[in-house]
């Protein structure tokens, strides 16, 4: 901007009383630092510097002057060390939006320690399985979780994510084994958000309408059923690791999971991307990529 052209020089001149000694301190030769000084004078229409052979002194206007620019430059200076600063220690708030049982058993424990490496940093936290308005909310990342649909923002795989096709086994000693797709017509499924099934198929993906008995949006409680021997259920890894490990619940279908489901996080393209949320989605990527 015009107005600041020569002020900075001028300042640095004002302290060091001579033009010399100010090219040296702005690495910059003396005739630059003379021409922005005499360009401000101009500027302004009156002389800010008595100029000598020997030394360089401050007229009344100039003195002035310099005491106002003086608080304005230390202010700038202030600002760009507060800027490099954040920069290389994060803080301020971050808002993050993730499912609600993937938040509370993998993204939560993780901001947590993130939050422990940078203690400048604050966190809101919004669990649900809509999904919000990133912008209208407010909100610098999101954790998505399966196929991403085309929009607008940004995103970056974190890992991958699994889903298996479980049942207990007094089910699948009742109703039969399914060994193929076709298979899953004649059985009992725990129905979530979706009515249709992912899967792989000669390398293809193939997607299976199902039906059953008992429909929920929550897969703890699709878990429980199936643990109970109600039916097929379709749920991703972080719900049936354990009861797989255990023995409570038997894996079918493995040879058509399709392992092309992903974790990702999303954040607005016409949003830089702020020191604190490129930490976070770094940190995120390499402990859930484990």
């Amino acid at each position: 901007m015009a107005s600041w052209e020569g002020v900075n020089e001028f300042v640095v001149v004002a302290e060091m009383g001579s033009f010399t000694q100010a090219a040296e301190r702005l690495h910059t030769s003396v005739a630059n630092i003379s021409r922005r000084v005499l360009q401000l004078e101009e500027r302004l229409g009156i002389k800010l510097l008595l100029r000598t052979t020997r030394k360089v002194s401050l007229t009344e206007a100039g003195m002035l002057y310099y005491q106002q620019c003086k608080v304005l430059v230390d202010g700038l200076l202030q600002a760009e060390q507060a800027i490099t600063q954040i920069q290389h220690t994060p803080s301020g708030k971050i808002k993050v939006t993730a499912p609600v049982t993937y938040g509370e058993q993998k993204i939560a424990p993780l901001l947590h320690d993130f939050l422990l490496l940078y203690p400048q940093l604050e966190l809101e936290l919004v669990l649900t399985n809509q999904k919000l308005d990133l912008i209208d909310q407010g909100i610098d990342l999101a954790i998505r979780l399966g196929q991403l649909e085309d929009s607008s923002f940004i995103a970056r795989k974190l890992s991958d994510r699994r889903l298996y096709v479980c049942a207990s086994e007094d089910y699948l000693a009742q109703y039969g084994t399914p060994y193929a797709l076709s298979e899953l017509t004649r059985h009992s499924c725990l129905i979530g958000t979706h009515d249709h099934w992912r899967f792989k198929e000669h390398q293809q993906s193939r997607s299976i309408k199902v039906s059953g008995r008992i429909r929920c949006s929550s897969g703890m409680v699709l878990l429980d059923a199936a643990l109970k021997g109600m039916g097929l259920a379709q749920l991703p890894d972080y719900y049936v690791t354990e009861p797989l490990a255990q023995g409570r619940l038997v894996e079918v279908l493995a040879t058509f999971r399709d392992d092309r489901e992903g974790v990702w996080a999303l954040y607005p393209q016409n949003r830089h991307l702020s020191t604190k949320v490129r930490l976070l989605v770094d940190h995120l990527t390499q402990h859930l990529s484990l």
